[in-house]
């Protein structure tokens, strides 16, 4: 009798339908979230698997990051610091007079 009242004879349908919508999905919502959690389930020695390897494959990125620092850092040690090559571009500008770039 309330909800008559409030929304009218007219919108009590609409309502209707929309509530049954909403119970529809929140039904199928349940459902899936149960579904996942059995597959889960399933999957998880799969996923540790997979976590392993991905703990691997950056152990060895990291390994040769610290390489390729270590090279860098030589090559640094054979050319003063902040001195450019003519021509040697910085960051993708090419350079042909570095102290002409300092005077402005």
């Amino acid at each position: 009798m309330v909800v008559l009242l409030l929304f009218g004879s007219a919108k009590l349908p609409q309502l209707a339908r929309s509530l049954g919508k909403s119970a529809r999905i929140l039904k199928a919502e349940t459902k899936g979230l149960h579904d996942d959690g059995a597959e889960d389930a399933k999957t998880a020695p799969a996923a540790a698997e997979a976590s392993s390897d991905a703990r691997d494959k950056a152990a060895r990125l990291r390994e040769e990051a610290a390489r390729l620092e270590r090279e860098a850092a030589a090559a640094d040690g054979q050319r003063s610091r902040g001195a450019l090559a003519s021509g040697e571009p910085i960051e993708g500008v090419p350079v042909s007079d570095p102290g002409r770039m300092r005077q402005g």
